[in-house]
């Protein structure tokens, strides 16, 4: 099987961990940084330290121009008409609170719903419970079936005209499933509601277009593609983020301030108060950059025979139980062991230097509605090689005789 050779790009990876090489099988929660994403964070610490739109020099110019290249860069990433569309952000989770505190503050009223589903992440559930709080509004929840998969008839049926935001994973960080969103999205949107994609997993996986997935609003976070933490994209249609209020106050979104009162610039500024995290955003940059110098034809071919040689392996593991079947998913493998719990696994698994992560992966709706304490999630990425997915079934097959 011949798979992606991108080892050498990502230093961590050279690291020894217990006297044995590391197998990073954490990327659902972040990925490893290559080296061309590494070298522009420290070009802009080192050369390029200036902040952004104000300055009357040289270096300032050159920063500002650098700065808003990234975001042509974020609008080509997921297709977008305009690039005023594309919002800096802390990550998807800001992103998420940021929609909630100007979409939900200015479009819910008392009665008014907020579709999910329980596949959600923590990150696209609390800042809606929050604002729906606030605004007399209904959080509900389209159910998951037991293969992972959202159950589409119920779905259907529970979108109404009550229906005002609905908010969705695009893929499952727990399950790895994949979402058929543009379907869902089109019933809410004929009902008149408003459609945000949370596409923290799928940015890394498979190409974004904001107008085929048919989502009014889409977040993700550049630790999930192979850029810096702390730095994020939020896409909204323009006329509608037009419409919306600021977020936070501060410099850099005003137009003038009077003692009396103030104007605000139009997006992206608007929703952008402050100093930026200008040296991440230089690294998204060039994480935009590796990522489709790759391909997402080669990277899709990659996830899916890593996936393939995995799913080969640990079928056969007596008592092992794998969440998540569902007939579309991607790079994530979820599972538990008879008998085992899921940090125990995790812990035998360290010790071999495979690195996994145990716990309720910030979705403990889904982990209910499955009547467990959580998975043991291995997440594949580009630098994942068939000697680290053999690693992980040896780790297992060990855990297993530990903990029998």
């Amino acid at each position: 099987m011949k798979s992606l050779d991108l080892r050498a790009d990502f230093p961590q990876l050279k690291r020894i961990i217990r006297d044995k090489r590391l197998v990073y099988l954490d990327s659902a929660a972040t990925t490893l940084k290559p080296l061309p994403v590494i070298e522009a964070v420290r070009e802009s610490m080192a050369f390029g330290a200036s902040n952004v739109h104000r300055g009357a020099h040289f270096i300032g110019d050159e920063v500002t121009g650098r700065f808003e290249k990234v975001r042509e860069k974020a609008r080509r990433f997921v297709n977008a008409a305009n690039v005023g569309e594309m919002i800096f952000t802390r990550g998807t989770t800001e992103g998420m609170n940021l929609l909630a505190q100007t979409l939900g503050r200015t479009h819910l009223a008392p009665g008014d719903e907020i579709l999910l589903s329980q596949m959600e992440h923590h990150s696209n559930i609390v800042p809606w419970q929050m604002i729906a709080g606030e605004k007399g509004a209904v959080v509900r929840f389209i159910p998951v079936l037991d293969d992972g998969s959202l159950d589409l008839e119920a779905a259907y049926k529970m979108i109404s005209s009550k229906t005002k935001i609905v908010s969705l994973v695009h893929l499952s960080n727990a399950l790895g499933t994949i979402n058929p969103v543009a379907e869902i999205f089109a019933a809410a949107k004929a009902a008149g509601a408003f459609t945000v994609l949370d596409a923290a997993q799928s940015a890394s996986v498979m190409r974004l277009d904001v107008g085929a997935l048919g989502c009014d609003f889409l977040v993700f976070s550049g630790h999930k593609i192979f850029g810096p933490t702390g730095i994020g994209i939020l896409y909204g249609r323009f006329e509608l983020l037009e419409a919306l209020p600021p977020y936070q106050g501060g410099g850099s979104m005003i137009s003038e301030v009077r003692e009396n009162g103030v104007t605000f610039l139009p997006p992206p500024n608007r929703f952008e108060a402050g100093t930026p995290a200008i040296a991440e955003i230089m690294g998204l940059g060039a994480a935009f950059d590796y990522v489709n110098a790759i391909g997402f034809e080669k990277l899709e071919q990659h996830s899916t025979q890593i996936m393939l040689r995995a799913e080969a392996g640990l079928r056969d593991i007596q008592g092992l139980r794998r969440i998540g079947t569902a007939a579309h998913r991607s790079h994530v493998f979820s599972f538990l062991l008879a008998g085992s719990h899921p940090s125990d696994v995790g812990a035998i698994l360290d010790e071999q230097g495979v690195a996994v992560r145990a716990g309720h992966h910030c979705c403990q709706p889904l982990m209910r509605r499955f009547g467990i304490p959580g998975t043991v999630r291995a997440s594949f990425s580009i630098y994942t090689s068939v000697e680290d997915v053999d690693a992980l079934i040896g780790a297992v097959y060990k855990a297993k005789d530990l903990l029998s």
